[in-house]
């Protein structure tokens, strides 16, 4: 059974730093488009970071210099550090594979920034 399982999530105060990790089992993901999307209260869900498996990335425009995508193929994980937390990202974030049409989602971690 495929699975996509985040943690790290938490509270954090405005300015702080939080690293998720989004850890894989069932498959390799090694092949898959990797993905954090974010959805905050009365929401749509949102794109926050992305790396292909080339280790391309891209970033939405209001986490960009702030977010770091990254993957561990060895352990099958996919890391989101989070620098300069702000209380606009506060929202439940879900980690996401994508391949050839197939897309795996997590259950989601909740980030709170809040002081």
């Amino acid at each position: 059974q495929v699975q996509l399982v985040e943690s790290g999530g938490g509270l954090v105060q405005p300015g702080g730093s939080l690293r998720l990790s989004c850890a894989a089992s069932g498959t390799s993901f090694r092949l898959y488009a990797m993905g954090w999307y974010r959805q905050a209260a009365g929401k749509q869900r949102e794109l926050v970071a992305r790396i292909t498996s080339f280790d391309t990335t891209n970033y939405a425009d209001s986490v960009k210099g702030r977010f770091t995508v990254s993957r561990d193929i060895t352990k099958n994980t996919v890391y989101l550090q989070m620098n300069s937390l702000k209380p606009e990202d506060t929202a439940v974030y879900y980690c996401n594979g994508q391949l050839a049409g197939v897309d795996y989602w997590g259950k989601g971690t909740q980030v709170t920034v809040s002081s």
